[in-house]
């Protein structure tokens, strides 16, 4: 049956006149205009606007997130800049030495040959350069004869160079001890250069940082001193980098001695004021380079490698002829000294309490607020002394491995490794002197000697643990028996009873023993 159309109502007629629109099923709700495939409703304009709004925000991002994505790269690319190696004419190897007629000798620069560069990385194992390998006797004969006159006051008058690390840890005596080697005119010190590593990867753990550290030394050995670039500071300019710049420089004394300063003459024996060497003249690395190679000598002294087994590599390479001195002190004492200078390690303290093996069983640490001589009992204990007797664990679990390496030298370590006792060379500085310089090879001069006699007969103690002074040896190396309280103490035993078997330290069995003053607590080492 057909449907007649709906009859047409004239114009003007009332709106509820209109016919109800017939209930025809879903047609009847559809709009007016035809339904084709893939057809869509129409957006509103005010949806298209914050639609579009989105749409430029995101884009931004994404162009702003690819901008600071190509920075990065640059930086990262710049800091990667390879390590080049040191020669005494500025040249890149050995292979350029050679073509000037000699290392030093002055002439056009030479064509450098093309060569795997050596990037020096934390990440990845020490691995020495090839072409230092290959070259490494005639770099090594050769620097010493164009930079070294003879008769320098160097034992045997060899060519070849000495290199030195004081391997040690905070608050042993490792200050004065570096001084016997800083106030030497014949010998090119560095103090604590590892300071630049630790600071840099901040809050890096110390064993995480060890392979850093080691790297550092790598260059540093062959006087390839822009690698304090590559850990300067964020925002300091690590191209601009001068000697003032380097941790130590303002006790260093070949910073603070002409030709870098004239402030001090590098043969002249005597400490040096750091407010003066701050007024020095600051010099670019590469002036910095020239003098290292001046020396055929090379002492660093550093308490950041925690393992001599870190060192295995560089005592290897025979690019290097490197010789490891081992400063102990009594760890009770090293304990206390910790404890006195607290607030000024707190940073070190925690990189090196978070090295801690958490499956360790250890005893609760003991809260002995007021022990310190003249302090309060309320300004004592909390998180610093925590942090300061912890600290403990690690360095002795490291120095209990070191030593038993020691004692079963490999290879590499025979020959090359001497242990000095702090207490030792307070009690006998000129023979402890003697005992070291001929370790090195170093010639003991009447004024090196006077100046440890010096050093080891001044009157009382500094009140700034980080200074070098004229101090009583007797009772530094006693301090931490009235500073300390037993229960301190045998919380130190406890902790580093297997280093200081091997040392010669002896334990305490009462208050009483502690106290007793007339009692030496020294044995002697097994090494």
């Amino acid at each position: 049956m057909s449907r007649s159309p709906p009859r047409a109502l004239p114009a003007g007629a009332p709106l509820g006149l209109l016919p109800a629109a017939p209930a025809a099923g879903p047609r009847a709700l559809l709009p007016p205009w035809p339904r084709r495939l893939g057809r869509r409703w129409p957006a509103s304009p005010l949806g298209m606007k914050v639609f579009r709004r989105k749409a430029l925000v995101l884009c931004a991002g994404y162009a702003l997130l690819l901008v600071l994505t190509m920075l990065n790269l640059l930086d990262y690319k710049w800091h990667k800049e390879p390590l080049q190696q040191c020669s005494p004419d500025g040249s890149l190897g050995a292979g350029a030495g050679a073509a000037s007629g000699g290392w030093g000798r002055p002439g056009p620069p030479p064509a450098v040959p093309p060569r795997a560069h050596t990037r020096l990385d934390p990440r990845t194992p020490y691995r020495p350069p090839v072409a230092a390998v290959q070259a490494a006797p005639a770099v090594a004969a050769g620097a010493a004869r164009a930079a070294a006159p003879p008769g320098n006051g160097t034992r045997g008058g060899g060519d070849k160079r000495q290199l030195v690390y004081v391997f040690t840890t905070w608050r042993s005596g490792s200050s004065f001890f570096g001084e016997l080697f800083n106030q030497n005119p014949e010998v090119f010190f560095l103090y604590e250069p590892v300071w630049h590593v630790w600071q840099k990867l901040y809050p890096g753990d110390a064993v995480s940082l060890q392979g850093a550290a080691r790297d550092m030394l790598s260059a540093l050995y062959r006087c390839d001193l822009s690698v304090f670039q590559l850990y300067s500071p964020a925002g300091s300019g690590g191209r601009n980098l001068t000697t003032l710049g380097i941790f130590g420089a303002a006790t260093n004394k070949v910073v603070c001695s002409s030709p870098l300063c004239p402030a001090y003459r590098k043969e002249v024996v005597g400490l040096v004021d750091d407010r003066v060497c701050k007024k020095c003249p600051p010099q670019r690395l590469a002036r910095f380079e020239e003098e290292c190679r001046k020396y055929r000598t090379l002492v660093i002294k550093g308490v950041r490698v925690f393992d001599v087994a870190v060192l295995a590599p560089l005592l290897r390479d025979p690019a290097l002829d490197l010789k490891v001195i081992h400063l102990v002190r009594d760890p009770r004492a090293v304990a206390s000294s910790r404890i006195r200078s607290r607030h000024g390690l707190i940073r070190e303290s925690l990189q090196v309490v978070r090295s801690r093996d958490p499956r360790a069983h250890r005893m609760p640490f003991l809260e002995a607020p007021g022990h310190k001589l003249g302090v309060k009992k309320e300004s004592m204990g909390g998180p610093a002394d925590y942090h300061a007797l912890g600290a403990m664990e690690v360095i002795c679990n490291s120095m209990a491995k070191t030593l038993q390496t020691a004692l079963q030298p490999p290879d590499w370590l025979q020959g090359h490794y001497l242990v000095v006792r702090y207490e030792d060379l307070v009690g006998d500085p000129v023979k402890t002197l003697r005992r070291v310089y001929d370790f090195v090879g170093l010639l003991v001069s009447p004024e090196m000697e006077q100046f440890a006699l010096n050093m080891t007969s001044g009157s009382g103690s500094s009140s700034k643990p980080f200074v070098v002074s004229a101090r009583n040896a007797t009772q530094a190396a006693n301090a931490w028996r009235t500073a300390l309280t037993f229960q301190q103490i045998k919380q130190v035993e406890e902790f580093c009873y297997q280093p200081m078997a091997v040392l010669g330290y002896e334990r305490v069995n009462s208050p009483e023993e502690v106290k007793d003053l007339s009692k030496t607590l020294l044995r002697k080492p097994r090494l």
